[in-house]
């Protein structure tokens, strides 16, 4: 079974930074693909970045250059590290687990994120 527990969120003015922290539950963190989608009101969920457990990564076109995935495997622990940020950004982020080994895919409870001045 697996835990992702989210933190980090809260309210920042247009242009200004925050991280998010995703705490991973698990037994093998290194065979999970980590993630972290995010879902507007209105929306729908929407993938913003992914990492291998290689370190590999990739991006939502909206947040080339204006964020950084990263995951750590001694704390079992994966980030999203948000600058720049817009209006738009406006979400529920939510961090993700997708097995490599098998169909295991598990989604955290979510960390609102409001950009508003």
């Amino acid at each position: 079974q697996v835990e992702l527990v989210e933190s980090g969120g809260g309210l920042v003015q247009p242009g200004g930074s925050l991280t998010l922290t995703c705490a991973a539950y698990v037994s093998i963190f290194s065979i999970y693909v980590m993630g972290w989608y995010r879902q507007a009101p209105g929306k729908q969920r929407e993938l913003v970045a992914l990492v291998s457990p290689g370190g590999g990564t990739n991006y939502a076109d909206s947040v080339k250059g204006r964020f950084t995935i990263s995951r750590d495997h001694a704390k079992s622990a994966v980030y999203l590290q948000m600058s720049s940020l817009e209006p738009d950004d406006t979400a529920v982020y939510y961090c993700n687990a997708n097995s490599v080994r098998s169909r295991e895919n598990y989604w955290g409870q979510g960390t609102q994120v409001t950009v508003s001045s």
